[in-house]
C-alpha cells in the first residue's frame, strides 16, 4: 500500500500581513513560510499509517521554489519521497486550477491507496481542493476527519458534525482531508533533518503533466483575486462609569446599543 500527502506551503499564521502594492496579493517581504497546519495533521496520519502497515509516504506540492523547503520538512518528519510541481503564482486561490495540477501529478506518480490532505489550506481557506482532487481522480472522499481506521481495502472515518459525530466507511483508494483533532503532529528529528537533505525531490512543470498553466491562470481561470484589503482599524471603546448613578449608566448603555450599535 502507498499513500500520498498533498501539502501547501503557506505564510505563518503569526506573520504580520501587509498588502502588496498591486493590491491583490500580500507583501511577501519578511514573511515566514510553513507547512499548512491542517496538512501537518494529514502528514502525521500518513506517517502513522506507514508505521502500522509499512505504506511508504509521498508528499506532493504545487508552488514556487520556496515550497521545496516545506517538502524537506515533511521528509524530515518521516515521509519517504517528495514531488514538486513548480509554478502556482498565476493560479493562487483558484481551487479548481490547483486541484487539476495536483490530480495530474497524482496520476503521474501514483497509484496511491490513500491520498491525505488538510481540510483546508490557511493561504486561501476555501476547503475545496481535497474534494476536487478526489472528483477529478474519480475517487471517494471523506472530509474533515477527526478519527481514522484503515483496514484491508476500506477505511472508517469519523467526522464532527453539529450535535454529534458522523461515521463514514469508504473503499480504497480514497481521499481523506484531515481536521484538527485527528492526531498530534510530530516534530522533525535531527536524524530526520539530516536524512531529508539527501533525498532527491522529483520536480515537474505543469507542462510535463499535460497541462497549460497559462490557460489555467488565464481564460480558464475559475477564480481571480481582484482586491485584497486589511480589515478596518477598530475604534476605541466607550467606558460608562456607573458607580454614582447605575440607572443613568444603564439608560446610556441602552441608548448606545440602540442608536450607534443598532443591536437592539
Amino acid at each position: 500500500m502507498k499513500s500520498c500527502v498533498l501539502m501547501a506551503y503557506v505564510p505563518d499564521t503569526a506573520s504580520m500581513i501587509k498588502v502588496a502594492a498591486a493590491g491583490n496579493r500580500i507583501n511577501e517581504a519578511d514573511i515566514k513560510w510553513i507547512v499548512s497546519p491542517y496538512d501537518e495533521y494529514a502528514l502525521e496520519e500518513a506517517i502513522r499509517f506507514k508505521e502500522a502497515k509499512g505504506a511508504p509516504v509521498t508528499v506532493l506540492t504545487y508552488g514556487p521554489e520556496r515550497a521545496q523547503q516545506g517538502l524537506r520538512e515533511c521528509l524530515a518528519r518521516g515521509a519517504d519521497a517528495a514531488v514538486h510541481v513548480k509554478g502556482g503564482e498565476g493560479t493562487f486561490g483558484d481551487a479548481l486550477a490547483i486541484a487539476k495540477v495536483l490530480a495530474a501529478a497524482v496520476r503521474k506518480t501514483g497509484p496511491f491507496d490513500i491520498i491525505f490532505a488538510g481540510v483546508k489550506g490557511v493561504g486561501s481557506d476555501n476547503a475545496l481542493v481535497g474534494a476536487m482532487v478526489a472528483e477529478l481522480l474519480d475517487m471517494p472522499h471523506v472530509t474533515g476527519v477527526v478519527k481514522l481506521e484503515i483496514g484491508d481495502g476500506s477505511l472508517t472515518a469519523h467526522r464532527e458534525i453539529e450535535g454529534g459525530t458522523e461515521v463514514v466507511t469508504a473503499p480504497l483508494p480514497c481521499v481523506v482531508t484531515a481536521q484538527k483533532g485527528l492526531n498530534e503532529p510530530r516534530y522533525p528529528s535531527l536524524k530526520g533533518i539530516m536524512a531529508a537533505k539527501k533525498v532527491a525531490i522529483q520536480a515537474f512543470a505543469p507542462a510535463d503533466l499535460g497541462l497549460d498553466e497559462g490557460a489555467l491562470a488565464g481564460a480558464g481561470a475559475t477564480c481571480r483575486w481582484k482586491t485584497l484589503a486589511l480589515p478596518p482599524a477598530k475604534s476605541g471603546g466607550v467606558i460608562l462609569k456607573g458607580e454614582e448613578d447605575p440607572a443613568a449608566a444603564a439608560r446610556e448603555l441602552a441608548r448606545l446599543l440602540r442608536e450607534q450599535a443598532k443591536a437592539i
